[in-house]
This record gives C-alpha cells, sequence and structure tokens, in this order.
C-alpha cells in the first residue's frame, strides 16, 4: 500500500513539473491572414494580438504572417502556413481561403501535431475536413442569402456581386449565398469578377462598376466583398449617375462606410466581427496548449449581423475603438 502511494505521489509531482515547465514555455502561436495594413485585417490583427497579451504573460508569443499583397493569394497563404511550421509553432491559426492551394499545407499542420483553429474562411466543413479543433467566424454563405435577403426586402432585387478576389473560397460563397437569397425572393444576380489586382485599387474598381453600371441599367442592387470595394462601388454609382436607382451594400465595415451608412449612400453593411475572429482563435489554442482546455461547441460563428441606418449609431463607438 506504501509502495503504491509513493507510486502515486511520483506521477502527480511529475504531471505537475510537465505541467509548470509547458506552462512556462508557454504557447507559440502563429496567425496566418491579411496584409496588416488591411483596413479589414488590421481588426483581426488587434484581436489576435490583444489576446497574445495574455499569452506572452504566460511565457508564450503570437506571430502574425500575412502576404505582401493578394495576387497569388491561395500559394502565398501556403507558403506562410508552412513557414510556421518550420518556425516552431505549437498552434497555428490560418483562414481556408484557396482549399486547393492550401489544404495540403494544412494537413501537413495536423500531421505534425500541431493543433490547428480555421478561423476566417471555411468554415465547419474545412475545419472536419482538415481535422482542425475548431472554426471561428462567420457563415459565408449564409452572409450573402442574408444580404441577398435584405436587398429584396428593400426593393432591389436586381444585383450583382463584386469580386475583386475570384477564386477565394469564402467569397464565392458569399456571391453564390447572395444569388440564393434573392432569387428565393424573385430576384436575379450576377457576379462582376474583377483581377485580383484590382482589390484595394479605388480606381480600378471605381472604374469597372460604373462602367457595368452604365451598360447595365437595370441592375438596382450592389454588393461587395470587403469595405474599400465598397467605397470604390459608392464612388462608382455616383459616377454612372446611379444614386437614385442603385442601393450599395457589403462585407465589413469602417468610420467612411458608418458614415455613407449614416448619411444613406450605402443602405447596409455585413458585419462578421473580425477582432473576435482573431481574439477567439488565439485564446482557444493559449489554452488548449497550456491547460488542454477545449470549446465543445466546434463551430464557433461571429456572424453574419446587419449594421443598417437602425443600428449604425450603436456600431460607431466600436470602430473608434480599432475592434469593429
Amino acid at each position: 500500500m506504501k509502495y503504491n502511494k509513493l507510486l502515486a505521489a511520483i506521477a502527480v509531482s511529475t504531471l505537475a513539473l510537465n505541467a509548470g515547465a509547458a506552462l512556462a514555455e508557454g504557447a507559440k502561436i502563429f496567425v496566418i491572414g491579411g496584409k496588416a495594413d488591411d483596413s479589414f485585417w488590421s481588426i483581426v490583427k488587434r484581436g489576435a494580438d490583444d489576446a497574445g497579451k495574455l499569452a506572452a504573460e504566460q511565457g508564450g508569443s503570437v506571430t502574425w504572417l500575412g502576404p505582401q499583397n493578394y495576387d497569388n493569394l491561395g500559394p502565398d497563404a501556403a507558403n506562410l502556413i508552412r513557414n510556421a511550421i518550420s518556425q516552431g509553432a505549437t498552434a497555428i491559426v490560418g483562414p481556408n481561403w484557396v482549399p486547393e492551394a492550401m489544404d495540403e499545407a494544412f494537413k501537413a499542420v495536423v500531421d505534425a501535431g500541431i493543433p490547428l483553429v480555421i478561423y476566417n474562411a471555411g468554415g465547419l466543413d474545412a475545419a472536419d475536413r482538415l481535422g482542425a479543433m475548431n472554426y471561428v467566424g462567420s457563415d459565408d454563405y449564409q452572409t450573402g442569402v442574408t444580404a441577398g435577403e435584405y436587398f429584396a426586402a428593400h426593393g432591389q432585387t436586381k444585383l450583382i456581386c463584386v469580386n475583386t478576389l475570384p477564386g477565394a473560397a469564402n467569397l464565392e460563397a458569399q456571391c453564390k449565398g447572395l444569388n440564393d437569397g434573392v432569387t428565393g425572393k424573385g430576384g436575379t444576380s450576377e457576379q462582376l469578377p474583377l483581377p485580383s489586382t484590382s482589390f484595394g485599387d479605388a480606381t480600378a474598381v471605381t472604374q469597372a462598376v460604373a462602367a457595368y453600371l452604365q451598360q447595365n441599367t437595370d441592375v438596382t442592387g450592389v454588393y461587395t466583398i470587403g469595405n474599400m470595394d465598397a467605397v470604390s462601388a459608392n464612388a462608382a454609382i455616383i459616377q454612372a449617375g446611379a444614386g437614385d436607382r442603385v442601393k450599395l451594400g457589403g462585407m465589413n465595415m469602417d468610420q467612411t462606410i458608418l458614415d455613407n451608412i449614416k448619411a444613406g449612400t450605402q443602405m447596409f453593411a455585413m458585419d462578421q466581427e473580425g477582432y473576435y475572429q482573431g481574439f477567439l482563435a488565439v485564446t482557444i489554442l493559449n489554452n488548449y496548449v497550456n491547460y488542454g482546455l477545449t470549446v465543445p461547441t466546434r463551430q464557433i460563428l461571429t456572424g453574419p449581423g446587419i449594421v443598417d441606418a437602425s443600428t449604425v449609431d450603436a456600431t460607431m463607438a466600436g470602430v473608434a475603438a480599432g475592434v469593429r
């Protein structure tokens, strides 16, 4: 009996020492995301950085890896994932933007025994397929459906989805959802794909959308996949002289978007709460590496939500703080 008690005491002491050593080292978390100067991804990064403050107090770190541009998004992101593995990551967060280019790299993460959380793009399907712990983010298809139904409910039934990153799975899902949402209410929708080099190029997007609206005078609604493109589309609607017939909605928001909603030049914005995406994904992995804690709800949705004239004032405080 005394021998068994001694063995038990030794086992407990060993576990405590191992846990203490793991905590002392902390979690080395790498986050794959967009460009740090991208207005949406800077919010996601802020969430990851804020969660990283606790990781740092526990001896860990959070490292952000983003592409130089979006011209070769899938392969570049896959390389960033591999870089995280080679730099000794003990946990990785990443979006499944382009599955055909990125899945192999994500599978290498799981094969190496590194805990993985998919966020922002891919949904629970990607998390299941890749062996990730959780998905944190919005449902891209449902975001599009909700936007399409919102347009239809306000009388806009001939829509275009302006996609400046064609091929990105999450954005294709949004455009498909937009189509399904508005067609379910008797309307129609088409995708306007632009070269990926136009993403963030205000002049290129404005000119392309304005030309389309001038050639297609039956269009009554424009949907964009990012706040920068929404500002460009707003200018395009004005340039095309279509302000009376064409309403604007889009994904994500910033102070300019909210000002436009208040002014009535943009009807609504879809909110996916990017701050939460970064914050929650990093927090989940930090707690798992340090304490073995898991979140049984594997799909943690941060959207979609709608910000329009009825909710814009309540949203502005979050934008001013850099978290919305």
